[in-house]
């Protein structure tokens, strides 16, 4: 399958070190690659090369998708047992607590976004050439998609500008209000929609729009209705995107980076990748964690049976919704109509995530199957940027009718006519917007987060306690680390 932005290896972000061999005797050994990290940006190429490697963690953000469902109403953990990856199983059951390797993988993963953007920046203005602007706007996207992430699941983190984090600021550094944090993801946005084309060369580069859709819902999250709702139309308004005829069409190998398509972490078939080393894989891992057990069929290969949808979740589509058997397999009804075969996990349900179950693949496909995936996740969709702009529209008292006009776009898609268009007001058309977001967005990791940020995840979510679980917990780790200079969430 081809590609568009291919990953290197990061560059070293510490000062070179000396590697020394363990025997009878201490032997110093010339390192096999070494570089004065204070020494690079030499050049364009050495710019452009900083900056893949700050792409290349987006490929690890798959724990964060999966999750945005298991914590969810949407889906229950599944898997093979009650134990199979218990960090995940907590979650599910709302009874994580700070020893939790997989959050822990969330804080490490993203902070290491972090520290590959801070880098470049930190040495922003050693070098000059032509188009240097462009690679400082993509990097500062994506320093604010991680800091987004981050504060969606911490709340407040640490922020040091644009230099790197070094040994010992943690004990030094204090942690950031989430005011101050989203402060500086405005900030960050605000310069990358100022200084990046509406369409790149390569597929899968960031652009303008990815940039003012993500600040539009970093407004959205704080509430700013009227800042969100000019952004996001400033989004809609440039005709760069439009909804696809065919919805299930988005998510097959053929759809990616489409019209729909605001913003799409891109991965790739590789060999590599282990369960020791899960963030070195290049596929995307949460679609064989996603996957049917010890399936045997058409279309599908097996995986892990984690991340299974709810009874409910599949009743949320209502009749004629064409989106409910993209979104939802009905495994035994598959089985029926073409002969496939399949495993019994952990809270089998019947129903999967059809959206990012594992395809088949060539048969020189690489590495560990269910690892290695070459699905890519749709982050932004022009669906969801639609829908935020209804939202921010009605919930800002702005304008009900043009968030009806919004609404009723994705809604129209989604059954082939008007027929079935929204016409209410106020709070019944709040109501209305946030359910099209769950069907809509089924499955894409958007859902625990909906409904913390409005308000109803307690009573919705099982096992969620108000003042609490709105937020996850940092690291033990990381608590134990800053030796006393870093507070621990409410409740944990």
């Amino acid at each position: 399958m081809k590609k568009y932005i291919y990953i290197g290896l990061l560059i070293a972000i510490i000062p070179s070190v000396i590697l020394i061999s363990c025997s009878d005797d201490f032997v110093e050994r010339k390192p096999a690659y070494s570089i004065d990290s204070e020494n690079y940006f030499n050049s364009q190429e050495e710019y452009e090369k900083a900056l893949i490697a700050v792409y290349d963690i987006l490929q690890s953000t798959y724990v964060n998708v999966i999750l945005g469902e298991i914590a969810s109403d949407n889906t229950l953990c599944g898997g093979e047992s009650p134990t199979d990856v218990i960090g995940f199983q907590q979650i599910d059951d709302m009874i994580h607590t700070p020893v939790n390797s997989n959050l822990k993988n969330i804080w490490d993963w993203n902070f290491a976004g972090v520290q590959r953007a801070n880098y470049i920046l930190e040495f922003k203005d050693k070098t000059d050439f032509a188009g240097k602007e462009k690679i400082l706007a993509e990097t500062r996207f994506l320093r604010a998609y991680f800091h987004f992430e981050l504060v969606k699941w911490f709340g407040g983190i640490p922020l040091k500008g644009d230099m790197r984090f070094k040994l010992g600021d943690e004990k030094t550094i204090p942690r950031s209000s989430v005011a101050n944090v989203y402060a500086s993801i405005e900030a960050d946005l605000i310069f990358a929609s100022q200084n990046l084309p509406q369409t790149q060369a390569q597929k899968g580069r960031i652009t303008k729009g990815a940039a003012l859709s993500l600040l539009g819902k970093a407004y959205l999250f704080q509430n700013k209705f009227t800042q969100a709702a000019d952004v996001l139309d400033d989004v809609i308004d440039s005709n760069a995107y439009s909804l696809v005829t065919d919805y299930n069409t988005i998510f097959e190998n053929s759809g990616e980076n489409g019209p729909e398509s605001v913003f799409e972490v891109q991965y790739v078939e590789s060999e590599g990748a282990g369960f020791g080393c899960l963030q070195c894989s290049e596929g995307n891992v949460a679609v064989g964690f996603s996957g049917i057990r010890n399936y045997s069929g058409t279309l599908f290969t097996s995986g892990f049976s984690f991340n299974v949808p709810t009874q409910e979740a599949a009743n949320a589509f209502e009749s004629g919704d064409n989106r409910k058997n993209v979104a939802i397999l009905d495994i035994q009804a598959w089985a029926n109509s073409t002969g496939a075969t399949y495993g019994v996990g952990n809270e089998h349900t019947g129903y999967f995530n059809r959206k990012y179950l594992p395809r088949k693949r060539s048969n020189d496909a690489q590495g560990d199957l269910n690892l290695t995936n070459p699905n890519n996740y749709r982050s932004i969709r022009y669906a969801d940027v639609l829908l935020m702009a209804a939202e921010a529209y009605n919930r800002g008292n702005i304008d009900d009718g043009k968030a009806r006009l919004y609404l009723n776009q994705v809604r129209s898609r989604a059954f082939g006519n008007t027929g079935h268009n929204i016409n209410s007001t106020g709070a019944a058309l709040t109501d209305a917007i946030l359910a099209e977001r769950r069907v809509e967005l089924m499955g894409e990791g958007h859902r625990f987060f909906d409904l913390v940020r409005t308000g109803k995840a307690a009573g919705t979510i099982p096992g969620f306690t108000a003042n609490k679980n709105e937020v996850f917990p940092i690291p033990i780790e990381e608590i134990q680390f800053s030796a006393g200079n870093w507070s621990q969430n409410q409740g944990y």
